[in-house]
């Protein structure tokens, strides 16, 4: 691989940093031009990328550059960077988070677009995103009449708050556990080794938060599937929580399961090994 230092090009005249940057972002890496990182003056990363030299900023093992930052995140920051407008998806309910990681960065402006507005009543709306960056635009009925989502108080609000959206989650985990001997009293009933979570990206996103391993499939656009997230824990009774609370409730589940002996020996063990799914639905 090619290290940032060894990129082809320079960046801007007499700068030691190379034109093309690869950043390693809590595990995500990203590439990028060096006059993408410095777009905003005073921000973190200008300090970093025009302030400092290269031996002074932390590395990976493959000579990338590291930030221990919310990786799946950053991809925002990024993009904001690139020509300062902020588009989120319809569904984004990691706006405060993206928040978070803007005041870390000290992009003022776009920290400022993602806070919570107050309006006249005092009431807090949380719509930002598109508003702010396409001036206002609003859409329009067959009669041409603008369109605008109200609160109960008549503040704006994004249609996507109002109500939520119906779908399918499927939870499923491999287990094992072991049946003792009669005689045995502290038999292992239930091992699990993971849970995985099935579904519509943005929905996996609203139920389990912060407790969502991304790791395997971390750009996964919001409206489509994906099969390859699982669970921070092991415990299907807080999984299970975790989705009745935002109203989903169970309609299928299937299980499969194998016997084994831990020896030859008929009278040892039994170690039973099964896989289970369990289909939630909020209509």
């Amino acid at each position: 691989m090619v290290s940032p230092r060894a990129a082809s090009g320079c960046g801007d005249s007499g700068s030691p940093f190379s034109e093309i940057i690869e950043l390693n972002v809590g595990g995500q890496v990203y590439v990028t031009r060096h006059k993408t990182l410095i777009a905003v003056p005073d921000s973190l990363l200008w300090n970093m990328f025009s302030k400092k030299s290269p031996k002074e900023l932390a590395r990976d093992s493959k000579g990338r550059f590291f930030l221990d930052r919310d990786g799946f995140l950053f991809r925002y920051i990024l993009d904001y960077l690139r020509d300062l407008n902020l588009v989120l998806p319809d569904y984004f309910p990691e706006k405060s988070r993206l928040q978070r990681e803007a005041d870390f960065f000290l992009l003022r402006d776009l920290a400022k677009r993602l806070s919570p507005r107050v309006s006249k009543d005092n009431s807090i709306s949380e719509e930002i995103s598109q508003s702010d960056t396409e001036d206002g635009a609003q859409c329009c009925s067959s009669s041409g009449e603008p369109l605008r989502a109200l609160s109960a108080s008549g503040a704006m609000r994004s249609p996507s708050l109002d109500s939520r959206k119906s779908g399918y989650i499927t939870i499923g985990y491999r287990g094992s556990y072991t049946i003792g001997r009669d005689i045995q009293t502290d038999a292992k009933f239930r091992r699990v080794a993971r849970i995985t979570v099935c579904g519509k990206t943005s929905l996996a996103k609203e139920v389990f938060g912060e407790t969502l391993n991304e790791s395997r499939d971390p750009d996964r656009p919001p409206e489509r599937y994906t099969s390859r997230y699982y669970l921070k824990y092991n415990f299907l009774e807080q999984a299970f929580d975790k989705l009745t609370e935002a109203g989903f409730h169970m309609v299928a589940c299937s299980s499969t399961g194998t016997c084994a002996y831990t020896s030859n020996d008929p009278n040892e063990d039994k170690i039973w090994t099964s896989y289970t799914e369990y289909v939630f639905c909020r209509e």
